[in-house]
Order: C-alpha cells, then sequence, then structure tokens
C-alpha cells in the first residue's frame, strides 16, 4: 500500500476558504466522504492528506474551487452546491484533467439581475465555445442540460453586444392541427403555450418591461416555425427549440433563411420526438447529412450535463438503460 501523501494549497484570503469548504462545511465534507482524504485549513492554506492518487485529484479540485471563488469575490460565477457535485464527480473519473474541466470560469452574459451565466459542465462549456465560433449549431441532448437556456443566453448576448439586431425563437407546434382548434382565442393564443419555454427563458434574462419593449419593437420575435416560411433572417440571432418535431422538409426550409450576418442554433432531444409514428425527424436527417458539412458544428450534451434536480439525472439513466435492452 502507498505511503499517505499530503498536499498545501495555498488559498488568496479567509473568505475565498470558506466559499469552498461551503456552508457548514458541506463541501468538505462532500470532498472528503467521495474522494477519501482529509481536508484540513492550516496557515491559510487547504490542505489535503491521504493516498497519493486520491490527494492529488482532491487538490486539483480544491485549486479549481478556489479558483471560481476568487472569480466569484470579483463579481464572477456563484460556487453552487449542484456546480460542487458535479466538479466532484468529475474528479472520482478522472475528467476533470481534460480540458472545460472547469466550465465554472465562462461567464456567457450577466442578467439584469446581475447573475453570471454560463456553462457549468465540461458539455456544456464545449456548447458555449461552438456557439461562439460557429454561424450555425446543432445541440442534441436530453431534457435539462440547458440547450434551449445557454442559446438563449448567446443571443441575448450578441443582441448587447450590438453583434445582431435582433433575435428569432421559434419551435414547431406539433399538435396544431385538430386539437389546436379546440383551444380558446385567436391564433396568437393558441400557439402561446408551444412557445413558452422560450419566452421563461427571457424572462431570467432580461427584465420583464424590457423583453415586452423588445417583443413590441419586434427587436425579439418569438413565433411558430410555420412563420419562418419564405423569410430570409439578416443580422439575427435565430433559435430553433425542439426540432425533432420538425420534418426533414421544415428543417430544410428553416435552415436556408439563414442570411448575412445571422447566426442559428438548433436544439432537440431524439429520443423524444412527438412527430406521427412512422415520420422521420428532421433533427435526425439532419444530423445525418450535415455532420462534415464546413461551418457547422454538432455539440451532444448527456445525462452529465444534466443541471436540473439530481433526480431527473436518475430518471434519464434509467430509460437509456431501458432503452437500450429493451425490457417494455
Amino acid at each position: 500500500m502507498d505511503s499517505a501523501a499530503e498536499i498545501s494549497v495555498t488559498a488568496p484570503d479567509v473568505e475565498a476558504v470558506r466559499l469552498v469548504l461551503g456552508r457548514q462545511d458541506e463541501t468538505r465534507r462532500l470532498i472528503e466522504r467521495e474522494l477519501a482524504v482529509t481536508v484540513a485549513v492550516r496557515d491559510g492554506a487547504l490542505v489535503v492528506s491521504g493516498q497519493p492518487e486520491a490527494t492529488g485529484r482532491a487538490a486539483h479540485l480544491i485549486e479549481q474551487l478556489l479558483e471560481v471563488a476568487r472569480r466569484n469575490l470579483k463579481g464572477g460565477r456563484p460556487l453552487e452546491p449542484a456546480d460542487v457535485r458535479y466538479m466532484v464527480e468529475q474528479t472520482k473519473t478522472g475528467d476533470s484533467q481534460r480540458p472545460n474541466a472547469n466550465p465554472l470560469t465562462d461567464t456567457l452574459v450577466v442578467s439584469e439581475r446581475g447573475k453570471p451565466i454560463g456553462p457549468r459542465t465540461a458539455g456544456q462549456k464545449t456548447y458555449v465555445e461552438a456557439l461562439r465560433q460557429n454561424e450555425l449549431v446543432f445541440a442534441i441532448g436530453p431534457a435539462g442540460t440547458g440547450k434551449t437556456y445557454l442559446a438563449v443566453a448567446a443571443a441575448v448576448a450578441a443582441l448587447k453586444a450590438k453583434q445582431v439586431a435582433r433575435i428569432i425563437l421559434t419551435r414547431p407546434a406539433v399538435e396544431a392541427g385538430e386539437r389546436l382548434g379546440f383551444l380558446p382565442g385567436d391564433l396568437e393564443a393558441k400557439i402561446d403555450p408551444y412557445l413558452r419555454p422560450l419566452y421563461d427563458a427571457l424572462y431570467d434574462l432580461l427584465d420583464m418591461e424590457k423583453v415586452q419593449g423588445y417583443l413590441e419593437r419586434r427587436t425579439i420575435e418569438v413565433a411558430p416555425l410555420a412563420y419562418m416560411r419564405g423569410r430570409t433572417l439578416n443580422d439575427s440571432y435565430v433559435i430553433l427549440d425542439e426540432a425533432q418535431n420538425t420534418t426533414p422538409a421544415q428543417m430544410k426550409m428553416f435552415l436556408t433563411r439563414l442570411g448575412f450576418g445571422s447566426r442559428m442554433v438548433v436544439t432537440g432531444d431524439v429520443t423524444q420526438t412527438d412527430l406521427p409514428a412512422g415520420q422521420e425527424s428532421g433533427l435526425r436527417v439532419a444530423a445525418r447529412i450535415l455532420t462534415n458539412v464546413p461551418g457547422i458544428q454538432f455539440v451532444r450534451l448527456g445525462r452529465a450535463d444534466v443541471v436540473r434536480h439530481n433526480l431527473v439525472q436518475r430518471i434519464i439513466e434509467a430509460y437509456e438503460k431501458n432503452e437500450s435492452t429493451n425490457s417494455f
């Protein structure tokens, strides 16, 4: 058995140490429990002791947490309990040594309420970098991986920086046939429930009054996919959400709307299509024929990128296991 090792990680100040240790030392206890090490505070440093490999990993994790804490003290991203749990899991599997392993140091945009918004997982970090570098990005993954939210955040950031003149958010209304006709109100009222998740993201990033002003001036447009036909979208940040519910023809129609000075993001979960039985998803077709086209990047997110309640990750894992064994 290897002899015990000890590594001292210098902390910038007491407040950074407090942020890393967590409320009532919950982060310290989590690290000690999951990585089989001991963490102590000594002479302005966090001292990690245990078996050499575990100690090295834990010390690297603490360095990452201290970097987030330093940025937090300067107005950067906060250190959330869910983020710490994710980073601990990354450390246990050895993924913390890979590129993008500390996504919490990246801020995409700051909300109107002063909250820094950015990636929280390595997969999301790859996604955010793809949004910055490409004119057309496809994000494919399960619910809760931040596909839509980060796309809207990137669009708001681009609008604030005057990189685009408007934001266009669209989704297919897959039930827009018989059942939609029975809903009360005019067409706008009928399609509003399909577009509500896009409004939710906007209201989380911008003041409600500002969103309403943008909508009235058409600086931000939220519309069903059918409204895109025949248009050329210049100087726009265009997001197609729930793209798994498009037909191949609809997907082609949408992609060919791309105009000069514009960016497009297509998001969807190919495992949750609501199309009629036998109808192939336009998102699947696009992934098959556009993967190697220059200027287009596909980002695939997985259950490790789920940033909702921990139970959501376990639900996704259970469904994936069921689908792989065809146990219905």
